[in-house]
């Protein structure tokens, strides 16, 4: 049996004691935007990803699955795909090895940065377009540094549940909800948080994050899986 998204295995546990907490300029080559490309586009709060239940034949049943407006995708100004590549750099987005995982781990798909067109986590096409439009932001810069490369059959990660854009003048704002588990642990969490970037010209920088309390929850294995 082929493995499961993370979030789909989530669903075989469940959920008890309950607590929260508050807890380089580099440009890809063919990828750049011009230097005069100013951000005019408005958008009221327009769902980018979410999550839907998709029957999968081989497990005949339904899973919890990421979907993301395609169409949205492609209209996206080069700005507004910098502020969600972001995002969608630190959270998983069904991560998977694409063929064979190579020795240098540079082969991996993420949905969100699929859609973006960014190529695989962590490359030079992905981190390159990153660090030419957040090059004026050193704390983005040195986060994008520690890029990680978490593939969604990974016993510890995070995931989306739906990503949110609004463009307004200068100003762009990503929402999303994510979670995560550790299945070693046996643990669970969950958070929204805003995102606010500033585009100015070819160049943009976070504002600021506004992050939720962190809901965390103790799993317990399903004894019918």
């Amino acid at each position: 049996m082929r493995a499961l998204p993370l979030f789909s295995l989530v669903l075989l546990f469940g959920c008890s004691s309950v607590e929260t907490d508050t807890s380089t300029e580099e440009t890809a080559a063919g990828i750049a935007p011009a230097e005069t490309e100013v951000h005019t586009v408005t958008r009221s709060k327009v769902p980018f990803l979410w999550r839907e239940k998709v029957y999968d034949t081989s497990l005949q049943d339904s899973i919890s699955s990421i979907t993301i407006d395609q169409k949205l995708a492609e209209e996206l100004t080069d700005a507004e795909r910098a502020a969600l590549g972001y995002v969608a750099t630190f959270i998983g987005s069904e991560c998977d090895w694409d063929g064979k995982v190579d020795p240098e781990f540079s082969n991996l798909k993420c949905k969100a940065l699929s859609a973006l067109k960014l190529g695989y986590q962590c490359s030079n096409e992905h981190l390159g377009f990153l660090q030419h439009w957040f090059r004026n932001d050193q704390e983005v810069l040195a986060q994008l540094a520690s890029c990680p490369r978490i593939p969604f059959t990974a016993s510890s990660q995070q995931s989306f549940n739906y990503i949110y854009l609004s463009s307004q003048g200068d100003t762009i704002k990503v929402w999303f909800s994510a979670g995560g588990v550790n299945l070693p642990m046996n643990a669970a969490w969950e958070w929204t948080e805003e995102n606010v970037f500033l585009a100015q010209d070819d160049a943009i920088s976070m504002v600021r994050a506004d992050k939720s309390e962190v809901i965390r929850s103790e799993l317990k294995f399903d004894e019918e899986f």
